[in-house]
């Protein structure tokens, strides 16, 4: 029985651990994925589309250079990318961003790489704390629609990708975020939902 239990468990843990990291990635099941994207402001099939814009960005990034997949992240929103990480060299932010624009449902690249040396393991930990420490705290505030929100953080530089209900509830957000320990800068590429012209 406690097996049954824990196999029942299962996906909504995995689905809780994988949001900390700013967004749910394919490998959760369709259901689970649809779930999340149909309560999200962006909907359903957007949702679904920013899954598939990002998989395949990933695909491309891996293909052209092992490398760049592992330190770039992105970040998808209604077909607005966000790339995130630290990159060898000037030329690889030119190279990921120009992949980024090949890939179809892509409406605009927003470049947030850093060049310099690969994140350490401590550099990692410390922002995934980081993230992990936002993500509770905007989830149990009752102001804010947590789910409509992504958050990375790359050498205490706190990245936020969304819709915010309004510009007071992206500014709890943001207030959140200054207020975790470790932070160094927020920036952010939410939009707000009253200024949104929904396609």
């Amino acid at each position: 029985m406690r097996h049954l239990a824990t196999a029942r468990l299962l996906p909504a843990l995995l689905i809780s651990a994988l949001s900390l990291a700013g967004c749910i990635p394919l490998v959760v099941g369709a259901g689970a994925t649809g779930a999340v994207g149909a309560a999200q402001d962006r909907g359903l099939e957007q949702g679904v589309n920013d899954n598939e814009i990002a998989f395949e960005i990933n695909r491309r990034l891996a293909d052209k250079n092992g490398e760049l997949f592992r330190r770039v992240s992105t970040q998808v929103n209604k077909g607005r990318v966000v790339l995130i990480g630290t990159v060898a060299k000037p030329e690889d932010r030119l190279t990921a961003a120009k992949i980024v624009r090949t890939v179809d449902g892509v409406k605009a690249v927003i470049d947030e790489l850093q060049v310099g040396q690969a994140l350490s393991f401590s550099e990692n930990a410390d922002d995934t704390m980081i993230t992990t420490k936002l993500r509770a705290e905007i989830t149990a505030d009752t102001k804010i629609a947590s789910i409509n929100y992504s958050i990375d953080t790359v050498r205490g530089t706190v990245y936020l990708m969304g819709i915010a209900q309004n510009q007071s509830e992206l500014d709890r957000v943001i207030a959140h975020a200054r207020g975790v320990s470790g932070v160094r800068n927020v920036i952010s590429n939410v939009e707000v939902k009253s200024s949104i012209t929904w396609q």
